[in-house]
């Protein structure tokens, strides 16, 4: 894991630092179808440029010493398992750096021939005006294979692996997968939400999962009409009407489209291509005003800024919070502590900040800036944009 390689090789001392207030010892900080011919995979690094004199700067350095290896055998080995990838770079780098396509493939619960086929498939499948497109092949060859609980790890590593030697911008990083890549687009868009700018899934199937930490997530889903097998046709268009409800209740929320392709079976003849001119009209806030974030099988003690203890997540646990005006309301809680990362992107940090439940104030003062939290929390998170100078740690009233 590239948390523990950095922690290991700069020694870093992790050091509680929320709101002054706060005696608390406990961390806030741990936490298939035809395709076109092959394009060329240029074998080449970009020119990589790091400010040493910044945090960012260091932390950029050490995860690219960190992962000289990835980079060079274009695979990622986490323990047991090993994730090949490949990727391939469209047009120009923008000033604003390239966009990032994560291609997950088809197959599932068959021979690990079938499944390299379908990731040899997918390599050929869609191509971006601009960016890298990047297709990792799984770690298993289970029915869930793209998105075992391991998974997450591994596409943190790759994200980490483009921003440092393909020139990728974070904000611009975006996940698609069809078929069984389709069933891991359904898991991991929600569950890692925070990392992507938009998400689209083809042919795949949902199972049990929630939509409700797509919020702050653009995401569109394809399915073909004809596409029968496991009720997919049905089960994608009552999830485009899930997706609907929660627009309708939440208008500056949840941007979708959905698409049931009329005379279309499991292969829809590249139609959902389109989604990806789509997807890049979209960019990734790391700090949206208004927070919905639904446990999934994988739980997390972070999600954009906000926190919980891992001993409280479990599956299904709901945290709705929104910031306005030097004011964070905790509109829904499953916990009974929660932390409220902040900056001067969310808040004004010269002024008081209040932290209300209802009509309680929780919390209400100004917060001093942590050199020691800035630098924890990026070292934890691994994303310069969750670099937290401030932190609040409130108890909460857990509903029910």
């Amino acid at each position: 894991m590239i948390k523990k390689m950095l922690m290991m090789a700069l020694g870093i001392a992790f050091i509680a630092a929320c709101h002054p207030e706060n005696s608390n010892g406990d961390d806030p900080g741990n936490g298939g179808g035809q395709g076109q011919e092959e394009p060329q995979k240029p074998k080449h690094q970009d020119e990589y440029v790091a400010n040493t004199s910044t945090l960012e700067g260091q932390w950029r350095d050490s995860v690219h010493t960190a992962l000289a290896k990835v980079f060079k055998e274009e695979k990622i080995v986490m323990g047991q398992n090993t994730m090949p990838i490949w990727w391939t770079i469209f047009g120009s780098k923008p000033s604003d750096g390239r966009s990032l396509y994560i291609s997950l493939h088809g197959g599932g619960g068959t021979t690990a021939a079938e499944n390299n086929g379908q990731w040899n498939n997918q390599k050929k499948l869609y191509q971006p005006s601009e960016g890298v497109y990047l297709c990792p092949r799984a770690i298993t060859n289970t029915w869930d294979l793209h998105f075992r609980p391991e998974s997450d790890a591994f596409y943190e590593e790759i994200i980490h692996m483009a921003v440092t030697y393909l020139s990728v911008n974070p904000n611009k990083v975006y996940l698609m997968g069809y078929s069984a890549g389709g069933d891991g687009v359904w898991r991991i868009a929600p569950r890692m939400a925070d990392h992507w700018a938009a998400a689209s899934m083809m042919a795949g199937h949902p199972g049990d999962v929630s939509l409700l930490s797509l919020r702050n997530l653009p995401f569109m889903i394809w399915c073909g009409a004809e596409d029968s097998a496991y009720d997919r046709n049905k089960v994608c268009a009552e999830k485009i009407e899930e997706m609907d409800k929660l627009q309708k209740n939440d208008p500056e929320g949840y941007i979708h489209e959905g698409h049931i392709v009329a005379g279309k079976p499991h292969w829809m003849d590249l139609e959902d291509a389109k989604a990806l001119p789509w997807m890049a009209k979209y960019t990734r806030n790391p700090y949206p005003s208004k927070v919905v974030w639904c446990q999934g099988d994988v739980v997390k003690e972070y999600s954009y800024w906000l926190g919980v203890q891992k001993s409280e997540a479990k599956k299904g646990k709901v945290l709705k919070v929104e910031v306005k005006d030097n004011t964070v309301t905790v509109l829904e809680s499953d916990y009974t502590k929660v932390r409220i990362f902040l900056n001067d992107k969310l808040v004004d940090l010269t002024k008081p900040v209040v932290v209300k439940q209802g009509e309680k104030t929780l919390f209400e003062g100004k917060l001093e800036k942590s050199d020691a939290l800035l630098k924890k929390t990026l070292y934890t998170r691994n994303d310069p944009a969750y670099s937290f100078p401030c932190c609040v740690e409130v108890e909460v009233e857990a509903k029910g």
